[in-house]
């Protein structure tokens, strides 16, 4: 059940979008009993961003929620990931890019929690 929400300060293009959906469906995998059958996305482009007081270079925050727990080399190989795909789909050095990380113990879906 994780859920990865990514805002931007750039254009992502349809094409663009499908791919790093698809990039991250394979890079949840990095995390022990996480797949994509499970995953949800959000994309939001264009948003008004500031990094280290400016905001004329492409930015990233990416949000990574997941039901339960994973370790410490688990974050750090999606992380690695993440910013890999962001550098290389939408050009956003990896210095202007944060992934935060969040566990949840309670979860719901479909009516009730797991």
């Amino acid at each position: 059940m994780p859920c990865i929400q990514t805002k931007v300060n750039v254009p992502i293009s349809k094409e663009k979008e499908e791919i790093i959906k698809s990039k991250f469906g394979k890079a949840i995998e990095l995390i022990p009993g996480k797949s994509e059958n499970w995953l949800m996305l959000s994309f939001e482009d264009n948003c008004s961003m500031y990094f280290k007081g400016a905001g004329t270079e492409g930015i990233a925050f990416v949000e990574v929620k997941l039901f339960g727990k994973a370790s410490g080399d688990a974050y750090n190989q999606l992380t690695a990931a993440i910013t890999e795909i962001l550098n290389r789909e939408l050009g956003i050095s990896s210095s202007q890019i944060y992934v935060k990380y969040e566990e949840a113990a309670h979860w719901g879906w479909n009516g009730s929690n797991f």
